[in-house]
């Protein structure tokens, strides 16, 4: 596989992103076009809240990967050193792997390689984040069956070199508007699950947030588990919400900092937060998790960092946010004024808009109906 095959298909892959209608149709001729080059069994594909590194929609499953093997593939990844881990991939600089390449050949030392791959019929996989400088936007995960050959040099290469545009896609897709939550607050969904993932219980408002936020997703990417459906509405956990249960128990084991969170889009393109935490007293590891609206705040930092604004630049809007003038920003933080004005034609050419008023907008406004943000829309 040559230079000119990475080029086309890079090409190709951003012609495909400039398609896409939506975040999962983005993954779909994304899909397609990998598919061109590099050929596999299966494959898991997931968008990722960049501040968390949790998997949020929009989620792809491809081939016979069973449900069952959902709880150990997540509780190895949280929970055990592993080789390829996502959480080091992103940190790393070479943001893809194959198995049996970093094992040596040996893919039995890897734990994950023994409780989900082996047990599956698959051998060798190749692991990838898609980031844009140092934020991740999305992973992936690709299978080769057993009596297969080995994922090459040649196309882990090829899979690096799409990290950054398909990062670069899925963050441009976070930062597309979207109709904003009613002022009114709806009654968060609350659900408690057993250690095994079981829904235990759940308000009569959990089953109403989970479908505004997931929607009519393929089958593929649902896993079902309302044994004796305690909320009579044959509610059905999306493949994102495994990750979030391991990570809470990983959390309370101190395994890891957490946080147990993450921000999406609901079926309408509106934000939401889902969190969880592991309940004390109710059971061994039993976890609640809770459904809500996400706030201005909760928005805020995805939408700021999705276009791309550096430090700086954060730090000005900020600033514009608190309803400082430009020679309160300036001073604030140990600026001129002259800086701060470029500083700001910097930002609002990134953003797409005009004015400070514009910009807050953009990044609040047309996310949350929330009535402070939405009067500094008019603090010119």
């Amino acid at each position: 596989m040559g230079r000119s095959t990475v080029d086309r298909t890079v090409t190709r892959v951003g012609q495909a992103a400039a398609r896409a209608t939506d975040a999962d149709d983005l993954l779909r001729l994304v899909s397609e076009e990998v598919r061109r080059v590099v050929d596999y069994d299966a494959a898991m594909w997931f968008g990722v809240d960049p501040g968390t590194l949790l998997p949020t929609a929009p989620a792809r499953v491809e081939g016979d990967l069973l449900d069952s093997f959902c709880q150990p593939y997540w509780h190895g990844e949280f929970h055990a050193q592993d080789a390829l881990l996502f959480r080091d991939l992103a940190r790393a600089p070479v943001p893809a792997g194959a198995l049996h390449g970093v094992t040596g050949g040996t893919p039995m030392r890897s734990g994950r390689y023994r409780s989900f791959n082996r047990p599956q019929g698959l051998d060798d996989e190749l692991r990838v984040v898609f980031r844009t400088g140092d934020s991740t936007w999305g992973m992936a995960d690709f299978f080769r069956a057993e009596g297969r050959p080995s994922f090459g040099a040649d196309e882990v290469n090829l899979i690096r070199a799409l990290s950054a545009p398909v990062g670069a896609a899925l963050r441009m897709q976070a930062a597309t508007s979207a109709a904003p939550w009613p002022v009114s607050a709806a009654e968060p969904g609350l659900l408690v699950f057993d250690r095994d993932d079981v829904l235990l219980s759940a308000n009569a408002a959990a089953a109403d947030w989970l479908r505004r936020a997931y929607g009519t997703l393929p089958g593929d990417n649902w896993v079902d588990v309302m044994r004796g459906d305690p909320v009579g509405s044959g509610l059905r956990l999306p493949f994102p919400a495994y990750p979030l249960l391991t990570r809470a128990r990983a959390v309370a084991a101190g395994r890891d900092p957490g946080p147990a969170r993450f921000r999406q889009r609901d079926a309408r393109g509106r934000w939401l937060v889902l969190h969880a935490s592991v309940l004390a007293g109710a059971g061994d590891e039993a976890v609640a998790v809770v459904v809500e609206p996400a706030t201005s705040s909760d928005v805020a930092p995805i939408i700021i960092e999705a276009y791309g604004l550096t430090p700086r630049e954060r730090d000005v809007v900020r600033g514009i946010a608190r309803g400082l003038s430009t020679p309160e920003i300036a001073a604030d933080l140990y600026l001129s004024a002259h800086t701060v004005r470029d500083y700001l034609k910097t930002i609002f050419d990134k953003v797409g808009v005009g004015s400070r008023g514009e910009l807050v907008a953009r990044l609040f406004a047309e996310h949350y109906a929330d009535p402070m943000h939405a009067a500094l829309v008019h603090a010119d």
